[in-house]
């Protein structure tokens, strides 16, 4: 059987062994409903209020600012959707960037098709969000800037900082992505001026099917769905115990590794960056000047049909991505590198490698082998660049 590798933790993560282990009592004998007054539903409620300490530890936040959601998706709507239906009157203004998951971009358009005042930020060459942009479209009206802290396509980081600073110096709030960021690097709200962040259990060794909305203490947010009194009555629905233990086992095993693993695959990016530069003519690695994800790169060989050049090294046991798995099956090159200047040609024809836990220096190695021939030989065939 030929050796596979798996370059696309990005897209989702392969959930760690001990993650397994922690939530297996809450699949089998601690079954019980955090809601159930008697000892099976207190065992789960402890459980669940133990976790929500231990991603709240994570981010710099407290234990009752932390909601359990069912992924970075819904946390990112119940942001957007929930605090601009809560927003003080006269602020009726949202301000985002045009690099934004696919979960921002669609609650924003929704936002605007509802009458709310939409601004889109432009970004520039490296991906970085174009912050003199920001500074000139915030105003009175504004209730809410939304800019994602990594960028899921080329791991670039956006000044966060900077943007929540500008964003409160109009009175508005600030809410960040942090699906891509969480428990790969160090994050603090309190510090960083974040109001909201959204985080993701699958991108970080966790299990599909949780995530986790940070709300900062005295903002109010309006539920999108409607039930009980769960999470504070702003995600109704019986919690799923399970995944939030394995969610905060997750975080404590990111938490323990962070800035090692930072490393390691920092190191193992530039490497596979190299080797690639090296071994083929005319590439560009995307937001290469900017600051970056530890293993994660976005790279453009212009010539060559993003689709026909994953098929190809996906057939040498190599899983990358043509960009955001929420875009796949879409025919349309990326927004996040058209948004960056790059000609629509040379967009298609990108491929992201995402690096994480179980990414081995055997593996670049590999695609340093597997993948000079390939574009070669499909820049033949297309007829050269």
């Amino acid at each position: 059987m030929k050796q596979r590798y798996y370059f696309d933790h990005n897209a989702t993560t392969p959930v760690r062994p001990e993650v397994i282990e922690a939530m297996m009592p809450y699949l089998t004998h601690k079954f019980g409903n955090a809601s159930s007054a008697h000892s099976y539903g207190r065992e789960a409620h402890l459980a669940m209020e133990r976790s929500r300490e231990t991603v709240a530890g994570l981010i710099g936040a407290e234990p009752d600012e932390i909601v359990f959601t069912g992924c970075g998706t819904e946390s990112d709507n119940i942001a957007l959707l929930g605090y601009m239906q809560s927003a003080p009157e006269g602020r009726n203004g949202l301000i985002t960037s045009k690099v934004e998951h696919s979960a921002i971009m669609k609650a924003s358009a929704r936002l605007e098709r509802d009458g709310f005042q939409v601004t889109w930020l432009d970004v520039d060459g490296s991906c970085r969000v174009r912050l003199d942009m920001l500074k000139e479209a915030v105003s009175s009206s504004t209730a809410l800037v939304s800019i994602m802290h990594a960028n899921n396509e080329t791991g670039v980081l956006q000044n966060i900082e900077e943007a929540a600073l500008i964003a409160h110096e109009a009175g508005a709030l600030f809410h960040t992505d942090a699906v891509q960021s969480t428990g790969k690097i160090h994050i603090d709200v309190k510090k960083m001026g974040i109001d909201m962040l959204s985080l993701s259990g699958h991108k970080l060794n966790a299990p599909k099917g949780v995530g986790a909305l940070y709300i900062r203490k005295g903002i109010t947010v309006t539920p999108v769905t409607y039930g009980g009194q769960h999470e504070y009555g702003i995600r109704p629905g019986t919690e799923n115990i399970p995944w939030i233990v394995a969610l905060a086992r997750a975080v404590e095993l990111a938490w323990e590794s962070m800035d090692e693993k930072a490393d390691i695959l920092s190191k193992l990016r530039d490497r596979l960056e190299r080797g690639i530069e090296r071994d083929i003519p005319d590439v560009i690695i995307n937001g290469k000047e900017a600051p970056r994800l530890p293993g994660t790169t976005n790279i453009s060989f212009p010539g060559v049909d993003g689709e026909a050049l994953l098929f190809s090294i996906d057939t040498e046991g190599v899983a990358v991505s043509t960009g955001s798995a929420c875009t796949t099956g879409e025919v349309q090159p990326s927004h996040v590198l058209i948004a960056m200047g790059r000609e629509p040609k040379v967009a298609q024809g990108s491929l992201r490698f995402s690096m994480g836990w179980g990414t081995s220096a055997e593996g670049v190695e590999h695609i340093l082998r597997v993948l000079p021939p390939i574009v070669e030989r499909l820049r033949n065939i297309a007829g050269g660049i």
